[in-house]
């Protein structure tokens, strides 16, 4: 009896040692899962977040807008102050005696 008694226990044993693997095995899979689910949803959100992308969009326009009218603004001052300057070369050309 005690020899069933050891055989048994080291079944036992084995069998929790085994159960014990396929449980973790389980746990992991399940992780897995959940981590491909949690990345599914952030892909899923990212691509099809059209309110969120339409206003980056937006602002990023609005930037890009104020930025050229501040170039056009520069470029106006520019060929303003050129003309100026070539308006007043001509003049010293023109009334120049060596010409």
């Amino acid at each position: 009896i005690e020899d069933e008694t050891q055989v048994s226990r080291a079944t036992q044993g084995e069998q929790d040692n085994y159960e014990m693997h396929v449980r973790a095995a389980n746990i992991v899979r399940a992780g897995e899962s959940l981590m491909k689910l949690v990345s599914d949803l952030k892909q899923f959100l990212i691509l099809n977040d059209f309110p969120s992308v339409n206003e980056a969009i937006e602002q990023r326009n609005q930037q890009l807008r104020a930025l050229q009218e501040e170039c056009d603004r520069k470029l106006i001052t520019l060929r303003d102050e050129v003309s100026i300057d070539l308006y007043e070369l001509e003049e010293e050309y023109y009334s120049s005696r060596y010409k």
